[in-house]
């Protein structure tokens, strides 16, 4: 019985998995430094290779120095 119930979840079992996984690895990208820097310097590049305007650069910056802050925040309350 316990057999065919884990041949019959093992999908489920499965998707369950690669969920956490995923989840992982966007809190590791979302608490990292560096990915945000990172992405710091490719929103200017666009926006210096006018690719973005103004207004859409000041939305984007402003979200990633507020994640950049509480990254820091958080890594100072540890």
């Amino acid at each position: 019985m316990f057999l065919i119930d884990d041949i019959l979840l093992a999908p489920l079992k499965g998707v369950i998995f690669i969920g956490k996984k995923i989840n992982e690895v966007i809190d590791k990208e979302m608490s990292d430094e560096g990915s945000i820097k990172e992405r710091l310097m490719r929103l200017q590049l666009k926006f210096e290779m006018d690719e973005i305007d103004e207004e859409e650069y000041d939305k984007q910056e402003d979200e990633l120095l507020k994640l950049l802050g509480n990254i820091r925040e958080e890594k100072k309350n540890r």
